[in-house]
């Protein structure tokens, strides 16, 4: 155990060292968070006139919402750095080092978490900037970035199992594509769950994008429902679990086809 995790802490800080040397990916991390979050906040500003809507305030019931739609869509595309390592030849060369299997995955997923880390910062910086209030302080964002983490691990090890099933970008750009915003909007990253049409809210409650969001609004608000968030968490650390599971199996596969 000890050595898999100095494996890991190594291998995360030479994909670390790779995403640095990319500065205007960096860039577009941060950036493409803040265009969603106004985009949107002032596309849809008025819909806590609604009655029923149950917030308002739309600035602060968006920001949980970009903050789980950046987790899945950055998250997403995991699987074709794992590609591109694959064809450029790196990957066959790690293999042949020392360097235990599973630190070469964790790395990928620990990647994928820090960045999502920042990205909220970014978020809920940018959302106080324009006027947003978080109820749950410090607690309830810790918990919306746990949440978002979560999130992001499974759909970040989803497609690198894509990824080193399928050996085409094609196919993972065709899943995230097909993906992303049935997942989204079948949530209530926008529109409040009891405004839905019925079978919208039914599909939601077994979409993990919504476990997100209810663990993070229930974290963050004035009285948080603590039951909620350890529900709605163990739900996504249990999707976790199993998508890590499977993403280490395929690599496995991977290196025996090597």
């Amino acid at each position: 155990m000890t050595t898999l995790v100095s494996h890991t802490w190594w291998m995360t800080n030479r994909r670390l060292k790779v995403l640095v040397k990319q500065p205007a990916f960096v860039v577009i991390l941060l950036i493409q968070p803040a265009i969603w979050l106004f985009l949107f906040g002032n596309l849809f500003r008025r819909v806590v006139e609604l009655p029923g809507f149950g917030a308002t305030s739309y600035l602060d019931y968006l920001i949980p919402g970009v903050v789980v739609m950046t987790a899945v869509s950055s998250n997403m595309w995991a699987g074709m750095g794992m590609l591109e390592e694959i064809e450029r030849g790196t990957m066959n060369r790690l293999l042949t080092t020392p360097v235990a299997r599973g630190a070469i995955m964790n790395a990928a997923v620990l990647e994928q978490a820090l960045s999502t880390t920042v990205q909220v910062l970014a978020i809920v910086l940018l959302g106080q900037i324009a006027g947003a209030e978080y109820p749950g302080g410090l607690l309830g964002l810790a918990v919306m970035t746990v949440a978002a983490v979560l999130l992001g691990t499974i759909f970040s090890a989803f497609s690198n199992t894509v990824g080193m099933l399928a050996r085409q970008r094609e196919t993972i750009i065709g899943i995230n594509t097909m993906l992303l915003l049935p997942l989204t909007f079948l949530s209530s990253a926008f529109m409040a769950e009891s405004l839905m049409p019925s079978w919208m809210s039914t599909i939601a409650s077994f979409n993990p994008v919504n476990w997100a969001l209810d663990a993070a609004r229930a974290a963050m608000s004035v009285t948080p429902d603590w039951g909620m968030v350890l529900v709605r968490g163990s739900w996504l650390l249990g999707a976790a679990i199993i998508t890590l599971v499977l993403s280490v199996g395929t690599f496995r596969s991977y290196q025996k086809s090597v």
